[in-house]
């Protein structure tokens, strides 16, 4: 199901739907991909490689009639997500996580939290489709929530490299890392903070873009892109649908979007109320994420 400009209110400005809005530097509120005790260095090294031929990309049939149906449409305006689809390889690693044949995973253009990922299924039959309608594939379902848990598991890490060394859950498996504890050799590390579990992972009711993308973000809602209301209400109402409550029943209310974007502003984390009030919610949450952060 295409959008249009008919439909409702999007949970992005039309300037980042066109990909002019002002953006940080490229990665620099993504996944790092540096190399001192790095996320994607330790699990995502060596990349898979998709073999090639003279025929396309890809041997596998299902990504040569994706790979040949993106030639036939641009990836202008609502339809720019389909770019990374289309050809992975041509981004650096810093906007690229990881791609396979069924999927590829990418930092998000305007996050808005410090870590904020995008997973972009590559499939013809359901890249394009609202992703209520999608998921009613019980199949191709099971697939996604495969992949956005592997997503899941590099985004926890690399919260736990950024800021384990400042948790207080983190406290005994960093001094173990650095050498401040003795440890027996060959013993499990201290399992230290469970950064997986806070993590918000799911799909807009009225997704922005035409292709079906899973979000897969830090809870913080700190980021210079985070500039208006709906940025913060579309991760923390029920404009976010949990890719867990999928197949989403019939009578579900978050089916109808209805006015999620227009709720009263309410801190993730103490929910405190500030009503229309963003620049102050915005001004809250620094402070919010400087706390969470210790934990």
């Amino acid at each position: 199901m295409a959008l249009t400009d008919s439909d409702p209110e999007d949970a992005i400005t039309k300037e980042e739907i066109a990909g002019t809005a002002p953006a940080p530097e490229t990665g620099a509120a993504g996944v790092s991909q540096g190399t001192k005790r790095n996320a994607f260095t330790e699990l995502m090294s060596p990349k898979p490689k998709i073999p090639k031929d003279d025929n396309g990309p890809s041997h596998n049939p299902k990504t040569l009639a994706s790979t040949r149906g993106a030639l036939t449409r641009s990836f202008k305006e609502r339809d720019g997500l389909g770019a990374y689809t289309h050809d992975p390889a041509a981004y650096p690693p810093s906007r690229v996580i990881f791609h396979d044949d069924d999927f590829v995973a990418i930092n998000d253009m305007y996050p808005k939290s410090t870590v904020h990922t995008l997973l972009l299924p590559r499939s013809p039959e359901h890249c394009r489709l609202h992703p209520f309608d999608a998921f009613e594939d019980a199949a191709f379902l099971a697939a996604v929530q495969a992949a956005t848990a592997k997503l899941k598991r590099l985004v926890a890490k690399e919260l736990q490299r950024r800021y384990g060394p400042v948790s207080a859950q983190e406290r005994e498996r960093e001094a173990v890392l650095n050498g401040e504890q003795d440890w027996e050799e060959g013993r499990e590390l201290p399992a230290g903070r469970n950064w997986e579990s806070e993590l918000l992972v799911g799909v807009h009711a009225h997704p922005s873009m035409n292709d079906l993308h899973v979000h897969v973000l830090a809870p913080d809602m700190v980021s210079e892109c985070m500039r208006h209301r709906k940025h913060y209400n579309s991760f923390h109402t029920g404009f976010l649908v949990d890719l867990a409550d999928f197949p989403l029943p019939q009578s579900d209310g978050r089916r109808h979007p209805g006015k999620f974007l227009q709720l009263d502003l309410k801190c993730w984390r103490c929910g405190r109320n500030f009503e229309n009030r963003f620049k102050q919610l915005k001004e809250h949450l620094a402070d919010e994420f400087e706390a969470w952060k210790k934990e």
